[in-house]
């Protein structure tokens, strides 16, 4: 399954030096002791039990830059929301974004969404049989499409995500970084020769599985792993240092200003465009500070530009801080008094004037939900 950390999914063949040191020994090695390991540790998920096609696609998909505690409870609620491709399929967007509503990462339901109106109206509801049919879907590249062929098929292609990175530069003590390119196109190649032709689903299950609860980013338990005795990083003592990853960029920091718009006791809504970030959920309109901008002349401002009213700023509601993967942001949240003009979405798909306790049957990104309980 997908795990935190995962890249570009691209392919190439593994250059002949690295490819060279897992000789058939080590290889038979590394193979038997790990789906040894696994057929006896692995933990009893619900996407393990099963080999429906659907239930392991959401599974991958759900859990990309996702964590399986979290997870879970949400894979439980969407097959029970929408227990197959067809249902989905006829499902709408809004319905879709607010069963994933607080999961983060909105692109994932909105292509699962496309993907399952492909598989529908252009396949009858049959999927694609082998890992490339799964990589020309929407959402769905080269990690998820091993996954998945793998797992629910059998069929012999690697996978390549967080964890096996980390598995793979500690088993072969590949000190170059691995965010590199010609790195990572190396250990896309490392991968495909490590997998068996029997179970290689089973093997991919492994080698996650082993990164996730095993070979650990900081407190690996090495004496616990039952690759110990071919890992190179082990025995030269650098497996702390293993990948090595090129150096973060400062997060970027925005400071925003929400309205909460109060007219004849309704509340000014907003749905964000399809596409971009958080995509076809509902928000506060509003707007970034800019430099030297007072609050209540930035909310005035991009009142008008948004939404083409006219309101008075009142007292702060609350100021939040949420960090996105690519920045972080304060919103700091105001009660408006609406004042004149008539509400059009100008920036947004759509806007209405909703009662507070209606507000709860919209998709709302993460961040609103630290404050719209406040309102």
């Amino acid at each position: 399954m997908a795990r935190p950390g995962r890249r570009s999914e691209r392919s190439a063949a593994l250059p002949g030096p690295v490819i060279a040191a897992v000789t058939p020994q080590r290889k038979g090695a590394i193979r038997r002791n790990l789906l040894k390991w696994y057929r006896a540790n692995a933990r009893d998920l619900p996407w393990r039990r099963t080999r429906d096609p659907y239930a392991v696609w959401l599974s991958e998909i759900l859990l990309q830059q996702t964590r399986v505690d979290q997870g879970l409870p949400y894979y439980e609620r969407f097959l029970k929301q929408f227990p197959n491709v067809k249902s989905l399929a006829r499902a709408d967007e809004h319905a879709v974004l607010k069963t994933w509503e607080g999961l983060g990462y909105y692109s994932r339901a909105r292509n699962l969404h496309k993907a399952a109106r492909v598989v529908v109206n252009e396949s009858g509801g049959a999927f694609p049989s082998d890992a490339a049919g799964w990589q020309a879907l929407p959402g769905i590249g080269r990690y998820t499409a091993g996954a998945i062929a793998s797992i629910v098929y059998g069929e012999r292609v690697p996978v390549l995500d967080g964890n096996v990175i980390r598995v793979l530069t500690r088993l072969f003590d590949i000190g170059d970084c691995s965010d590199a390119p010609s790195v990572r196109e190396r250990l896309w190649g490392l991968a495909d020769e490590l997998v068996p032709n029997s179970d290689p689903g089973d093997f991919n299950q492994a080698m996650m599985e082993l990164g996730a609860s095993v070979c650990a980013p900081r407190n690996p338990s090495c004496d616990e792993c039952p690759l110990m005795n071919v890992c190179e990083a082990r025995k030269a003592g650098t497996q702390l240092s293993r990948p090595v990853r090129a150096a973060k960029k400062p997060v970027p920091h925005k400071e925003m200003v929400l309205g909460a718009v109060v007219k004849n006791g309704r509340v000014l809504i907003a749905r964000r465009p399809s596409s971009g970030l958080l995509g076809g959920l509902w928000e506060l309109p509003g707007g970034e500070v800019s430099a030297g901008e007072s609050h209540a002349k930035t909310l005035r401002r991009c009142m008008k530009d948004a939404t083409g009213i006219h309101v008075k700023v009142g007292g702060l509601v609350a100021s939040v801080d949420h960090a996105y993967s690519h920045f972080k942001v304060t919103l700091n949240v105001y009660q408006c008094d609406y004042v004149s003009g008539d509400a059009t979405a100008h920036e947004h798909d759509e806007i209405k004037w909703m009662t507070r306790a209606r507000l709860e049957e919209f998709a709302f990104p993460k961040a609103h939900h630290k404050f719209l309980h406040l309102l």
